[in-house]
């Protein structure tokens, strides 16, 4: 397994080692000794996953401390573009996005950290996204940030995406409020 660090402090793209043979494959989705060579001392509580079809667009979402969440994503079918925003207010990237495409072929992952909105676009029907999280989930603490805010200039793929109520109604980056801080 390999952690390759972002252009954003503390945010990895994660490559397994995938062993194929003509039974299958197996790899370690998780390790928590790999992790903490690169300093990465999270604890994970609660895993979630959920099934989109193609043109569904989810975020960008976070949780206020203290329920703020680090998580571990990845896609087991199908494929997604996965953006990250730092909303980590004291940051030299605070404002800044990365995007990769996450999918089943390659396996990759991203470990997001604390202090990051993240959401997902929907690239293949019948897509099951994974994420395990450092923290239980609450709904009084959880906001989101616009996913088309022109200020962000995020290129999502997707026209016209399908989103839930929540999304089309959440805040531009410049009217909200870091709880935040770089680490």
């Amino acid at each position: 397994m390999k952690l390759i660090p972002t252009r954003i402090n503390g945010l990895f793209v994660i490559q397994p080692s995938v062993f194929e043979d003509s039974r299958g494959y197996f790899f370690e989705s998780y390790n928590k000794d790999v992790f903490l060579k690169q300093g990465i001392d999270t604890e994970f509580v609660q895993d979630n996953q959920s099934l989109s079809q193609k043109g569904v667009l989810r975020g960008l979402h976070f949780q206020n401390p203290p329920y703020a969440q680090a998580k571990l994503v990845r896609v087991i079918t199908g494929s997604v573009l996965d953006v990250v925003v730092d909303i980590r207010k004291n940051s030299l990237t605070y404002g800044h996005h990365f995007a990769e495409v996450l999918n089943a072929v390659r396996k990759n992952m991203l470990f997001v950290p604390v202090g990051f909105a993240h959401g997902f676009a929907v690239l293949e029907d019948n897509t099951i996204f994974s994420y395990k999280c450092s923290n239980v989930y609450n709904k009084e603490s959880e906001e989101s940030v616009l996913w088309c805010d022109p200020d962000l200039n995020i290129k999502w793929g997707v026209a016209n995406p399908i989103l839930s109520e929540k999304d089309k109604a959440a805040q531009r980056f410049k009217d909200f409020t870091s709880k935040f801080i770089a680490i």
